[in-house]
């Protein structure tokens, strides 16, 4: 008798990366308005109605790779703790940022948070790549957008001074 279906382990790896979106969506809903709307933007600067649906598409992509490298790993084995324990590492240091910038408003620390994400996610499609490629393409995009997400931190700090804590 199967006590859990075949899917389900699909599905809970899919889904998990929403969780921490959904607790930063709450913070970042309340600051959007009064704080982050007072603050001075590059042009590049995507729509605020872009950030949702481009973070669901990630947040999506990445847990249905993650799904894929603990699948061909056979579950979660010795074998399985360096690629998995980067992708939790990356995926706690971006659910991190948002109570950072958003919450804190700590636009340096956010930055430094971004950079750490980025670079543990970029660790993360590296170990992947030769366990599952499909996995570690489905993070390519991620890094292209933490990518931009950084230099749009970083232009937000630099022009801001007098919209910043002390850090």
């Amino acid at each position: 008798m199967e006590v859990v279906p075949a899917w389900a382990p699909a599905v809970g790896f899919t889904l998990l990366p929403h969780a921490g979106g959904f607790l930063g969506g709450t913070i970042t809903k309340k600051e959007i308005p009064t704080w982050y709307q007072t603050l001075q933007k590059p042009s590049w600067c995507p729509p605020n109605w872009v950030f949702a649906p481009v973070w669901g598409t990630l947040y999506t992509s990445m847990g249905y790779g993650s799904y894929l490298v603990w699948k061909e790993l056979g579950g979660f084995k010795e074998k399985s703790v360096v690629p998995l324990g980067l992708y939790a590492g990356q995926l706690a240091l971006n659910w991190a940022w948002t109570p950072v910038f958003f919450g804190a408003h700590k636009m340096g620390w956010g930055l430094v948070t971004l950079l750490l994400t980025t670079g543990t996610a970029t660790a993360t499609a590296a170990s992947w790549y030769n366990i599952n490629r499909t996995a570690a393409y489905l993070m390519v995009p991620y890094l292209a957008w933490l990518t931009m997400a950084s230099a749009l931190n970083y232009r937000i700090w630099k022009d801001n001074p007098s919209k910043k804590k002390p850090e």
